[in-house]
Order: C-alpha cells, then sequence, then structure tokens
C-alpha cells in the first residue's frame, strides 16, 4: 500500500521517515518529493509498505504524530492520473 506523507520539515530525511514507518511494520520504501530546480523537499513524500495491515497501522498510529517539529498528515495516497486540466472547466 502506497502511502501520502504530509506536513515534513524540510530537514527530514528519507531515511528519518523510513526509520519511523519501519517501527510499525516493513518499509519497501520511503521518498521525499524535492524541487526538480533546487533539490529542496517539497515537504511531503511517500512510503510504500506491501502489507496493508501493517499500512493501516501505521495511518493509525502516525497520522498527527510530531515528527522534527511538525505534525505529520499520514493517509493511504491517491493513485496518479494524467489529467493535466489543473481544475479548468471543459466547455
Amino acid at each position: 500500500m502506497n502511502l501520502y506523507v504530509g506536513n515534513l520539515s524540510f530537514s527530514t530525511s528519507e531515511e528519518d521517515v523510513f526509520a519511523m514507518f519501519n517501527k510499525i511494520g516493513e518499509v519497501d520504501s520511503a521518498r521525499i518529493i524535492t524541487d526538480r530546480d533546487t533539490g529542496r523537499s517539497k515537504g511531503f513524500g511517500f512510503v510504500e509498505m506491501s502489507d496493508s495491515a501493517q499500512a493501516k497501522s501505521a495511518i493509525e498510529k502516525l497520522n498527527g504524530k510530531e515528527l522534527d517539529g511538525r505534525n505529520l498528515t499520514v493517509n493511504e495516497a491517491k493513485p496518479k492520473t494524467n489529467d493535466r486540466s489543473f481544475g479548468r472547466r471543459a466547455y
């Protein structure tokens, strides 16, 4: 299951996120999204856990939990869409 992790501090590393989630269950990967030009964290990332029960437990236990002075937002990631309308109305 792919989890969205938001409200990350810009100083939080992928290793920090991996270690936090790995206490709950087996983590396949932890990735923080960075700005293409500056390489700076965008303040969110994704954690992949193969066991959905462990992933749901991670959501329950870590949503709202503090990491590096920020209260995390943790929930199931929504599938990526290829919709490029960016909120524009279709006429």
